[in-house]
């Protein structure tokens, strides 16, 4: 029987971060709508996607045992904002042709995450996480120098969701990842409606469009959509997380920006000159140390699957909404 599950939650785990992976795809297929009007959509359609599953599942009850926590509610609110940025960054770089830099800002999110730990959790860094971090410190420096300037969308996408898994870290084991999901998206849901008439005002709006390339009904579909994906594959992740130990869900958060960075490469056609790929294997390099750190450390026996099990699950509610 555990094998079997433990087959599931792999399939389950892999099958969200393809789904993931596949999102450049998703928002490319989007344009010409514009990056606020999409994240705008991909906000307010998450909002309704999780609504039609709480009413289904009659289960207002976890939201507003949530909501009577004053101090984690507005932790879920200012979450909210850092995802609204980090899908903003995602969604620019995607429509701006940069999907490399949104690789390797996911790439280096779990060393940013593991920084911020030890500056404001006072955690401790063991030598092979610091080792990882220098070496992801180089990879940076090298990707700014190729570039001329600072992969400001690669940090910021790091920086946000590194941000967003400290805020999430306070929350423990309080809040699911879907009701985590709900509550931050209809925290940003007011900014979202605003932004749509914005760019309505503005003359730029895409939705209900006609007579344009690219524009009708079914773009309007996948617009609507958004939502689908980002619940539907928040709840297959979750449903993996469960069954998996979390060094294994570890090395499946690399499958996306493996995927993305391949995507980068081989279907948008960017430039990827021999000093960028350079960059990347120090960055490739660093998440090896990092991997196996986290290998060499995980613990057994009884009460530590138990623990294992409850840092899987918080894994699931942080990381899955992020992306």
């Amino acid at each position: 029987m555990t094998d079997t599950l433990d087959r599931n939650g792999l399939g389950y785990g892999v099958a969200a971060y393809v789904i993931w992976g596949l999102f450049p795809i998703i928002m490319a297929a989007l344009e010409p709508a514009a990056a606020f009007e999409i994240v705008a959509w991909r906000a307010l359609s998450s909002l309704v996607v999780c609504v039609l599953i709480f009413t289904a599942m009659r289960g207002w009850p976890r939201i507003a045992a949530v909501l009577r926590d004053r101090r984690t509610t507005l932790r879920l609110v200012a979450a909210g904002a850092l995802i609204a940025v980090n899908w903003g960054v995602f969604v620019y770089a995607v429509v701006t042709e940069r999907v490399a830099a949104t690789s390797l800002g996911y790439y280096i999110n779990p060393l940013v995450t593991v920084t911020l730990a030890v500056v404001f959790l006072g955690e401790r860094l063991r030598r092979l996480q610091i080792a990882a971090i220098f070496v992801a410190l180089v990879a940076v420096a090298v990707v700014a120098w190729e570039m001329g300037g600072i992969p400001w969308i690669s940090l910021a996408l790091a920086g946000s969701f590194g941000t967003y898994s400290l805020i999430k870290k306070g929350v423990g084991g309080k809040v699911d990842a879907l009701t985590g999901l709900t509550i931050e998206t209809a925290a940003i849901a007011p900014v979202a409606v605003v932004v749509l008439f914005m760019v309505h005002a503005a003359g730029d709006t895409t939705f209900g469009t006609r007579g344009a390339p690219g524009l009708g009904w079914w773009h309007d579909t996948m617009l609507a959509g958004t939502g689908t994906w980002t619940a539907g594959a928040l709840l297959i992740f979750a449903a993996g997380a469960r069954r998996l130990p979390l060094n294994v869900t570890g090395m499946l958060q690399y499958i996306a920006p493996t995927m993305t960075f391949v995507l980068a490469v081989w279907y948008f056609h960017e430039s990827m000159p021999a000093v960028r790929w350079i960059g990347f294997g120090f960055v490739w390099i660093a998440l090896v140390l990092f991997s196996i750190d986290a290998w060499r450390i995980r613990p057994g026996g009884a009460r530590a699957q138990l623990a294992r099990e409850e840092r899987a699950r918080d894994t699931a509610a942080i990381a899955a909404e992020a992306i």
